[in-house]
């Protein structure tokens, strides 16, 4: 059976016009022209009747938990798959605290935080498994928890614009964006000293090719959630947990201008105009996180759309939910895969 769609108006996800350091403050997606919106049910292969598991969404720098875009993309969760419970992930106990908490903390901390929330959650410890959203930075923190935590398990991890690999550029503050503008003064001061790295969040995922012992050195999250601090250091938990996944889906931005570079959302290595693809990366080849064992099995996927950063057409929305969302006894069409909680 085919359910009726909502009104295309009440999917749509509104753009916050505040610039901000490294990415727009919210999600902009764009809808299609309605004929063309089909929300859909869960697909043939999956039981009707078996409930889908819950989602996780992690959002942006400069949005929160309740922002209008997240709320709304909550609500198609729901329509593609009745039932679905959505947990946002919040760092804060109000919209402006969670904002805040986008810009300024110890991710180490704010990871661990949420490991300890759904942990404890009485609906998502009981899930046999979650799904999990993450956009632009979000993506990266959901990584980070599947690595470090990861119970309850992830079964797919979307991420849209997640910067993965690292950023190599600030972005410009709008004049009235004072949560930029003072993680500005924070970065004048030292990228790579540990008061800096211990409170701004963007400054703990950037990254140069150029300039990689300081990162090497000081970083205080993405060299090691991306296990590259060498072989006496490598954690293999994190390469477990990660090729858990049933999915693993890596959007990027093809005309992204606030994500810099943007191929970091498929874990390629840029440096100047040089771009390593991650297959070619010794990241992929020795297999530090266990990305290769899910591209080996299928389970790994790169997809790409045409628009500018967070600029996510309604429909592309609908199709990923349906197609890697849902019911918790489902295979994949792709992939063939059944995902096992214990599975490792």
């Amino acid at each position: 059976m085919t359910r009726r769609p909502p009104a295309p108006a009440s999917l749509r996800l509104g753009l916050l016009l505040a610039t901000s350091l490294l990415t727009r403050s919210s999600l902009a997606v764009v809808p299609p022209h309605p004929a063309t919106l089909r929300v859909h049910d869960q697909p043939p292969a999956a039981a009707s009747d078996d409930t889908p598991l819950p989602l996780v969404i992690w959002h942006g720098l400069g949005d929160s938990f309740a922002g209008d875009g997240v709320r709304e993309v909550a609500a198609l969760a729901d329509a593609v798959h009745p039932g679905t419970y959505v947990h946002t992930v919040a760092l804060g106990k109000d919209p402006a605290a969670d904002r805040y908490a986008t810009w300024y903390g110890n991710l180490t901390d704010q990871v661990q935080a949420v490991c300890d929330a759904l942990a404890a959650h009485p609906i998502l410890s009981t899930a046999p498994a979650v799904d999990a959203l993450g956009f632009s930075q979000g993506g990266q923190f959901l990584r980070a928890y599947v690595e470090r935590c990861n119970a309850p398990p992830v079964r797919s991890l979307v991420t849209f614009g997640s910067q993965h690999n690292g950023i190599v550029e600030f972005r410009a503050c709008g004049p009235a964006d004072w949560l930029c503008r003072g993680a500005m003064l924070l970065l004048r001061y030292s990228t790579w000293s540990s008061f800096v790295q211990g409170r701004l969040v963007p400054a703990q995922y950037f990254r140069d090719p150029a300039d990689l012992q300081p990162y090497l050195d000081n970083s205080n999250f993405l060299a090691d959630i991306n296990n590259e601090r060498g072989p006496a250091r490598r954690n293999d938990t994190y390469r477990r947990n990660l090729a858990r996944l049933a999915n693993f889906v890596l959007y990027m931005f093809d005309a992204d201008t606030t994500v810099v570079p943007r191929q970091t959302s498929w874990f390629a290595e840029v440096n100047g105009s040089d771009v390593v693809p991650l297959r070619e990366r010794q990241l992929y080849r020795d297999d530090w996180l266990g990305l290769r064992q899910l591209d080996d099995k299928g389970r790994l996927f790169f997809r790409s759309l045409p628009g500018d950063h967070m600029d996510i057409p309604l429909q592309v929305l609908n199709d990923t939910m349906v197609e890697f969302f849902g019911p918790s006894k489902r295979s994949f069409a792709k992939s063939g895969a059944e995902f096992e909680p214990d599975e490792l």
